[in-house]
C-alpha cells in the first residue's frame, strides 16, 4: 500500500501505520495482542484519544472509528467474558 493510504497512529504507544479510514475493535486488538486468539473468552477495553477534532472515547466489540495521524490507542485485556 501506497505510504499516501497510510496513517500512523499509537497503539499502547507504539507506533503502527495503518490505512486511512476507520479501524476496527477487532483490528485495535489483533495490534495490540497478536496472541489473542489463545485467548477466545478475554474481553478488551479500548480507551482512544487525538481522534477527528481531539475528540476521546472508547470503543465497545464490533465498533470502529476513523482515524487521523497521532491519534493513541489503549488497548486492555480485561478478563474472561
Amino acid at each position: 500500500m501506497s505510504p499516501d493510504h497510510l496513517i500512523e497512529i499509537y497503539v499502547n504507544t507504539k507506533p503502527y501505520n495503518e490505512p486511512k479510514g476507520k479501524i476496527s475493535y477487532a483490528r485495535l486488538v489483533e495490534i495490540a495482542y497478536p496472541d489473542f486468539a489463545q485467548f477466545p473468552n478475554a474481553t478488551y477495553s479500548i480507551i482512544y484519544e487525538h481522534g477527528q477534532g481531539n475528540e476521546q472515547g472508547t470503543l465497545s466489540k464490533g465498533d470502529s472509528v476513523e482515524i487521523v495521524k497521532g491519534m493513541s490507542f489503549r488497548v486492555k485485556r480485561t478478563g474472561e467474558s
